[in-house]
């Protein structure tokens, strides 16, 4: 199975960094970072058709699992992050077999906050974006940065859940 972590930060070596290094020490995982591509923001007119946006989500969809990792801004989805799915509207638009490449993918979110909780909902865009794309949804995972490192509880809740993820027999719902 191709495993891919799609990172969107604005800061590449941050807090959210050092959980993707966390599952990154679990062989297999690939890391993309969105900060390192030039991805406009969508338009009904398709004016950002020839940035950064195709050709990284081609190659997106030859992973199996795909897991997106975010920092909390501002009780969501980081800016970069969002960006990022508001694109994958192109592909219901103007690459249509690209789209649907996409079916049938695993996807899986964590986000990474200052705070031990993150807010109701928070996972919502995730699950109903998977749901509507056809994705098999496995899950999410909320973490937390304090005194600049991850605790154990942290690094321990990360192991676990990627033990599931890596599992073939089950996934992050069981």
């Amino acid at each position: 199975m191709k495993k891919v972590i799609i990172q969107g930060s604005s800061r590449s070596n941050g807090n959210t960094n050092q959980i993707a290094q966390l599952i990154r020490k679990e062989p297999e995982w690939d890391l993309i970072d969105l900060k390192n591509y030039q991805i406009g923001q969508f338009d009904y007119d398709f004016k950002n058709r020839y940035d950064d946006f195709f050709p990284l989500i081609r190659k997106i969809t030859d992973y199996d699992l795909i897991l997106f990792l975010t920092p909390v801004y501002w009780y969501s989805m980081s800016g970069l992050m969002k960006t990022f799915f508001d694109r994958i509207t192109d592909c219901l638009k103007i690459e249509k077999e690209t789209g649907r490449r996409l079916r049938g993918k695993c996807m899986t979110v964590i986000s990474c906050g200052s705070e031990k909780k993150t807010t109701d909902g928070f996972f919502v865009p995730f699950e109903l974006s998977a749901q509507y794309l056809g994705m098999e949804y496995w899950g999410d995972l909320h973490t937390w940065i304090e005194k600049d490192k991850p605790d154990e509880e942290v690094i321990d809740s990360v192991q676990r859940f990627i033990q599931r993820l890596t599992n073939p027999v089950k996934n992050a719902r069981t």
